[in-house]
């Protein structure tokens, strides 16, 4: 069943934390969609010299969101040429200039005074070098030690590194746009490839390559995309690989430890750790060019993750993967690529293991749905402006005019957290929902359905 979304003419958005890249679809996949913006699908890949999406507040925080995902190859500018050291301008260079030549003219003028008596005291002055010798004993004299036998000690991150590896991807992308680099998680052993949609989107105008941890390379192309919730899954021509081993989101507790693999900036295979900062962030992917169609219920992280690493797995310190790395938040304006300031955010593996399935069966997913349109309200929670005929709300009873404040036992603060909250459960959850308005506060249940996006 269709859902129409009210337009909202130019008011700008007021998104969560972003990533980069993510198609916007005219119906929110969660089934509760807001006013959507006039917002248009994010690029596929950064271009050479692409505008960057600006900074942009983020609800009531008043803080600023970047999106990023593959990470561009950027071209030499003239300055770089030119001054190929960093710190180095010419001012600095015409004072070095000056400088040197002052120390030269000294030294020069020493010589002369020093030159009548040079050929009896240099003399001996060599002498006396040339046959002065250390006696101590050196670092460099000393033998080269045996190789390293010591194991890596269960649960850390150089244990977890050793597994994992293996099963990350490098997804280059080329095109006459440009040329850009993501990840990805290796499903299965013939090549089955889980990663982000804005990287996977790079195939409609490029050519995309996998390049594995053996130093393999293959062509990828694309089984199914779900732009609405970012995630992709894509199929190389190979054999003998060592897929992930998927763990769980939903009992995941904050403060425990995770590892990011992924290819920021183009490095692949690297590898940074952190903690689970919190859980169930809305996170608006896309930036300015996002909407509430893309709205991730994601975990927030501390991990280093930075353009390139999108679509590269977030996991657990048994090595299992927790969440796909998709989104950073960065608070300058400038025109480069944003990096990381202690604030990722990937998608719970719960979900996208859900979605991935349905992916690689139909080439693509079904979204969880409330069948509502929402809107801001006049206090903390998100307002029902319009309720889809014979669907879950209609059927739990919902009106016009609600403002729904909590799902379960989880604050509902503005229209994204709703979204969000929603996406979180599978089609045919039970939950239930906590209605405030002029008719006082009252709870439904509600069974959600699925609808295809």
């Amino acid at each position: 069943m269709t859902e129409h979304t009210p337009e909202s003419g130019d008011k700008p958005e007021e998104p969560k934390p972003s990533g980069e890249g993510l198609g916007a679809g005219d119906t929110p996949p969660s089934g509760v969609p807001s006013q959507p913006q006039n917002a248009q699908p994010g690029p596929s890949q950064q271009p050479t010299q692409p505008a960057q999406p600006q900074g942009q507040p983020v609800g009531p925080y008043g803080t600023q969101q970047y999106p990023y995902g593959m990470h561009q190859q950027p071209q030499q500018t003239q300055q770089h040429a030119q001054h190929p050291w960093p710190g180095y301008a010419s001012g600095q260079a015409t004072q070095q200039r000056k400088s040197g030549r002052g120390l030269v003219t000294g030294v020069a003028a020493l010589a002369l005074v020093c030159g009548l008596v040079g050929g009896g005291v240099g003399g001996f002055v060599g002498y006396q070098l040339g046959g002065d010798s250390s006696t101590g004993a050196s670092a460099l004299d000393e033998s080269k030690p045996a190789r390293s036998a010591s194991t890596a000690p269960q649960g850390s991150v150089q244990q977890v590194a050793q597994k994992v590896l293996p099963s990350v991807v490098q997804i280059q992308i080329a095109s006459a746009q440009g040329s850009g680099e993501g990840s990805g998680i290796v499903l299965s052993s013939d090549g089955l490839i889980l990663t982000n949609n804005h990287v996977a989107e790079g195939a409609q105008s490029g050519r995309l390559t996998a390049l594995f941890h053996d130093s393999r390379t293959a062509p990828v192309r694309v089984v199914g995309t779900d732009p609405k919730s970012d995630l992709a899954v894509v199929k190389a021509d190979i054999t003998g690989l060592t897929p992930a081993e998927l763990g769980r989101s939903d009992d995941l507790p904050v403060g425990s430890q995770v590892v990011a693999i992924g290819s920021p900036f183009g490095l692949s295979g690297t590898v940074t750790s952190g903690i689970i900062s919190a859980k169930d962030r809305p996170v608006r992917a896309g930036g300015e060019s996002g909407s509430q169609d893309t709205v991730l219920n994601a975990l927030q992280t501390d991990a280093a993750i930075n353009p390139g690493n999108s679509g590269g797995p977030l996991v657990d310190m048994d090595g299992r993967v927790v969440g796909i790395n998709s989104a950073i938040y960065s608070p300058g304006t400038g025109q480069e690529q944003a990096g990381s300031v202690g604030l990722g955010f990937a998608i719970p593996i719960d979900q996208a293991r859900r979605i991935a399935n349905e992916l690689k069966e139909t080439g693509s997913a079904t979204q969880t749905t409330l069948g509502v349109t929402i809107t801001n309200a006049d206090q903390p929670g998100a307002q029902v402006r319009d309720v889809v005929p014979n669907g879950p709300a209609q059927a739990a009873g919902i009106k016009p005019g609600d403002v729904i404040t909590k799902i379960d036992d989880r604050a509902i603060l503005d229209p994204d957290a709703l979204v969000a909250a929603v996406r979180s459960h599978n089609p045919g959850d039970r939950v239930r929902f906590t209605i405030g308005g002029s008719g006082g506060e009252r709870t439904v249940d509600v069974t959600l359905t699925g609808q295809k996006g």
